[in-house]
């Protein structure tokens, strides 16, 4: 009886090790590698940039890994865009992870410790609901993408990543990059998903409509009659930042300019439903709505 105790003893303390260690692979996992890859100097950026990135690997990989390219969004204000120290949420890590994919996500210049530099305004102000100034939506797009870029090329240098099995994944103004990027059709890059892009909203002045719509649309237009991979966007019923509407028609030209194009890349429209108080967290607040469709999404495309 003794020597039966003793082993179930035994056993019981290596499952709880077992446990204990696999958590502790998990934990590791989400405190991520730091590495400064620089952004060279551009139209809109005076000169080289160093770049913090933010490398979360799949915890115990022995082989080479898919990397999934995280990109952010733009709070409003410099300080909030100052305290932006990490730039995607654990949660979407996790679920990257799960399905077998490391993140890398960069802070941006303009963000983090790199605010003395905005090279992602658009040149528009609010006064109360109203927004004044050209609102160059281009630039905003060009100057992001021209950062994620950076992130590519330093990527395509390391050995431990798959570089023919990259996604692209956007959240807002991250999402709107997304789509900009996806248009030039980086080497290795699969397909690509925004998470409520867009650039020009002020939820609070001017809830559910943005500034100037139309130029996020011909911004996105423009990328869909380069765009050779297939992409996911992603949007909820009550963003405060663009509505229910704009981001449909957005979709909706993105399609027709792909068409008129000649360009045959699928290309998908999830309509989420409210998401709390403002449906643009759908990312982190509804996950239960958007896992099984980017689930099939993934699986349909082979990804």
């Amino acid at each position: 009886m003794r020597k039966t105790i003793q082993i179930f003893i035994c056993l019981l303390s290596g499952f709880f090790l077992k446990s204990a260690l696999s958590q502790s692979s998990v934990s590791n996992a989400l405190q991520p590698e730091i590495v400064n890859v620089t952004v060279p100097a551009f139209q809109y950026l005076p000169s080289d940039t160093a770049m913090s990135v933010l490398v979360y690997k799949l915890p115990e990989a022995k082989e080479t890994s898919p990397v999934v390219i995280f990109s952010h969004g733009r709070p409003s204000t410099i300080a909030a865009r100052a305290a932006q120290k990490t730039p995607v949420h654990p949660d979407i890590v996790r679920y990257w992870h799960s399905r077998g994919y490391a993140v890398v996500a960069a802070v941006r210049p303009g963000y983090g410790d790199n605010t003395s530099v905005d090279p992602e305004d658009s040149g528009t102000k609010w006064s109360g609901d109203t927004c004044s100034g050209r609102a160059d939506f281009q630039k905003t797009a060009n100057a992001a993408t021209h950062a994620v870029k950076s992130v590519h090329t330093w990527l395509t240098s390391q050995e431990w990543v798959k570089k023919d099995r990259l996604l692209l994944v956007g959240q807002s103004v991250g999402g709107f990059t997304t789509v900009n990027a996806c248009g030039q059709n980086w080497s290795g890059v699969l397909g690509c998903i925004n998470f409520a892009g867009g650039t020009g909203g002020n939820p609070v002045a001017s809830p559910g409509k943005s500034c100037q719509p139309e130029r996020v649309s011909g911004v996105l237009s423009n990328s869909a009659k380069t765009t050779l991979v297939p992409s996911l966007w992603l949007y909820s019923a009550n963003d405060k930042y663009w509505g229910e509407d704009q981001p449909k028609q957005w979709f909706k030209a993105f399609q027709e300019s792909a068409k008129a194009a000649n360009q045959t890349a699928s290309s998908e429209f999830f309509a989420a439903p409210s998401v709390g108080e403002n449906g643009h967290s759908l990312q982190v607040n509804g996950m239960n709505l958007w896992r099984p469709v980017i689930d099939k999404w993934l699986e349909q495309n082979r990804f």
